[in-house]
């Protein structure tokens, strides 16, 4: 995927981030993404897939934000309902997925399918499409249809 250049003069306030920073989030987002796909384990896919949507939502977040003063640290997922209300149930989905991907490798805590780890790569990959069309950007070519094949869990 290439970044058209000439977005940088669609967004002329100087109050806004630098566009090269949100459209690298945006890059990274789909980097991980592609990297998700072909990753061998359905945890990592799964991580991979989490990340993708946090960078995500961060471009969008810092597209529609100014940097203020001093402030407790938050969530993206938290972040995310404030700076765009249509959203809030993604960031309710990514906030939970986000803790079940903090409890891998902890004991007890259950293991990631090929389906649940799936279903996040596609999730992922429909959310950036969202970011980016609320963004005004061109949506990127799709994922590969075949994910990583796996051991089934």
């Amino acid at each position: 995927m290439s970044v058209n250049c000439e977005i940088e003069s669609a967004i002329p306030s100087a109050d806004t981030p630098p566009v090269s920073s949100v459209l690298e989030l945006l890059e990274r987002a789909w980097e991980g993404l592609l990297e998700a796909c072909h990753s061998s384990t359905p945890q990592e896919r799964y991580e991979l897939a989490h990340l993708a949507s946090l960078r995500a939502a961060s471009a969008l977040i810092a597209a529609r934000t100014t940097p203020s003063g001093w402030s407790r640290p938050r969530s993206v997922w938290e972040l995310l309902p404030a700076i765009a209300p249509e959203l809030t149930e993604w960031a309710i989905f990514y906030s939970i997925s986000g803790r079940k991907r903090l409890q891998f490798g902890q004991p007890g805590a259950s293991t990631i399918t090929s389906r649940e780890a799936d279903d996040l790569v596609r999730q992922s990959e429909r959310f950036l499409e969202l970011v980016r069309a609320m963004l005004h950007l061109p949506v990127a070519s799709a994922l590969p249809s075949g994910l990583a094949v796996t051991r089934r869990s």
